[in-house]
């Protein structure tokens, strides 16, 4: 590491330290940049190309971490949870969640309580899955070996949900991915549940064709956020909804089909199944 990259570290190292013991005071940039004797500019440009997150978005996810492990861990009112997050009110605490959680706090809270939530377990050409929906559409589909974790899997998403074991529209439809004819499918609605940049993520994965990869660098440079193939590989490991939306598709830059959530040689299956559909 040359000398000036040492000196930058060091300085990214100590802001980052500071943020996380003040965050409740809700530091600014010109703050924060004050503590490390940096312009405010310089700061923001430096700790964003280090920490792959502008300063204002690091504090931010400090306080919702905080916030949401005291709603968990308290019996705290909204306004008191704010209050102790160092926020001005329950508007900044619901802003916040909004942007960073996609959900309000209070149904963080709830953990999708009076949710009504349909499941139902089908073999494919690639082993038993977990399907799951709401409502509003498919929130779950899940590769598995294990019938008992995977239904544990899926509770733990929505601890507080209402759960009936009944097969639905919904998921029929979505089953009908992984017949051989892709021409008559029928429009699957997504309920999904996941933070702004993982929804980004998600969606660039859809446009991703049958039968094509892309590499977590592209989809990084597709959502404008060509620093962040980590957090980018982190999102799609995330992924609730196997095979629709094609996590199986993103490969690393040198070829390597690397880790995928439900098994590398399963994997390795749905790329060349999709090829050979394309092939014929």
């Amino acid at each position: 590491m040359r000398k000036s990259e040492s000196i930058n570290y060091k300085r990214i190292a100590e802001a980052i330290a500071y943020i996380k013991t003040h965050f409740k005071d809700q530091p600014d940039l010109d703050k924060v940049a004050e503590k490390i004797h940096l312009s405010p500019f310089h700061f923001q440009r430096l700790f964003t190309e280090w920490a792959g997150v502008s300063p204002k978005k690091f504090v931010q996810y400090l306080t919702v971490q905080y916030a949401k492990s005291i709603l968990k861990e308290k019996e705290l009112s909204l306004f008191d949870a704010a209050h102790e997050s160092g926020l001005s009110g329950t508007s900044r605490l619901h802003d916040l969640f909004i942007s960073i959680e996609g959900m309000t706090p209070g149904e963080f809270k709830n953990e999708g309580e009076n949710l009504n939530i349909n499941y139902s377990f089908s073999e494919t050409l690639f082993g038993n899955v977990l399907v799951a929906s709401t409502p509003k559409g498919l929130c779950h589909l899940m590769f598995f070996e294990d019938k008992e974790f995977a239904l544990k899997e899926l509770q733990s998403s929505f601890p507080k949900a209402n759960y009936k074991e009944i097969a639905d529209s919904i998921q029929k439809n979505a089953l009908d991915i992984f017949s051989p004819d892709q021409n008559n499918l029928a429009e699957i609605k997504l309920h999904l549940k996941g933070t702004p940049f993982q929804l980004k993520v998600w969606n660039a994965l859809l446009k991703i064709p049958s039968g094509q990869l892309s590499t977590y660098g592209n989809i990084a440079k597709n959502i404008e956020q060509e620093t962040a193939s980590r957090a980018v590989g982190t999102a799609i490991g995330s992924n609730p909804i196997a095979f629709i939306i094609p996590c199986h598709r993103v490969i690393q830059a040198t070829g390597t089909y690397g880790q995928y959530r439900w098994g590398s040689p399963r994997k390795s299956v749905l790329i060349g199944w999709e090829a050979a559909q394309k092939a014929k």
